[in-house]
């Protein structure tokens, strides 16, 4: 992270990476695609200790809402009860974005939504 030739951007995420070294490379790969490539605004780090790495909360340019994403990798297995501790690591929010990232940098986004929600049409 300290070679690469956007340094600063990621000073933020020093703390976080070293507190949970096993998901850094999630975590620093859903940063940079939220950051640089789809150009999230007020971006910012959220602590959730329970699920062992931390989160992301910001705007999408399209979308004025906030919104929370946790950043896991595709080899890992989650749990239900993991899943419901990521929902109370942050505000309250009835929907939150899964990003999974496999070791190619390639992302994929699944929305979360507490509950049983009617898909939009």
């Amino acid at each position: 992270m300290e070679s690469h030739p956007t340094h600063s951007k990621y000073l933020p995420l020093k703390g976080a990476v070293q507190r949970y070294p096993r998901t850094a490379s999630a975590i620093f790969q859903t940063y940079n695609d939220l950051l640089l490539v789809q150009q999230w605004s007020d971006l910012e780090l959220v602590d959730l200790p329970t699920c062992e790495r931390c989160g992301f909360q910001g705007r999408r340019p399209e979308n004025n809402t906030l919104t929370s994403v946790v950043p896991c990798s595709l080899a890992e297995s989650l749990s239900m009860s993991w899943l419901q501790s990521a929902f109370g690591g942050f505000e309250p929010h009835e929907e939150l974005f899964l990003a999974i990232s496999a070791e190619d940098s390639s992302i994929v986004y699944y929305k979360l939504s507490m509950g049983i929600t009617k898909p939009p049409l």
